[in-house]
């Protein structure tokens, strides 16, 4: 399985994922939202395309606990993260071709890549605390 919509139960499971290399694509969305309701197919096509990548459905309503006070201005917004490093994070267009552009522009990046673009800037600076989903699921935890 390389695709779930995170519940409590299974937070082990996205938590066990972002442990390792595999690169984790999160779709933050909500159940009111139309655009959302019908991006959720596409998403699952997504994740059919990557099968060696993990995909990850957050409800930003049902989850605030992890999601809490992103700033989340529209609908699809996607978090891409290899590891530790947030490569992505941003609105994109509920289109599955750009989507899947967009990730496999991120999976050809080398780690240094990846690092050198996660300080490149004081917002891409941000989303290593800030979107961190590993740091998210540890605050949550604690609460």
């Amino acid at each position: 399985m390389n695709n779930l919509t995170l519940q409590p139960d299974n937070q082990p499971t996205l938590a066990e994922w972002l442990a390792t290399d595999v690169c984790v694509i999160a779709c933050l969305c909500a159940a009111w939202c139309d655009t959302c309701t019908a991006y959720k197919i596409k998403f699952d096509e997504l994740a059919s395309l990557h099968p060696d990548q993990r995909f990850v459905w957050i409800d930003i309503e049902d989850r605030a606990d992890i999601v809490g006070d992103l700033d989340i201005t529209n609908f699809p917004t996607l978090l891409i993260q290899h590891g530790d490093i947030v490569s992505f994070f941003g609105t994109v267009q509920p289109d599955l071709r750009l989507a899947d552009r967009l990730l496999r522009a991120q999976l050809e990046k080398s780690r240094a890549e990846l690092e050198a673009e996660a300080s490149s800037s004081e917002e891409r600076r941000s989303w290593q605390q800030d979107c961190n989903l590993r740091v998210r699921l540890a605050d949550a935890q604690k609460i």
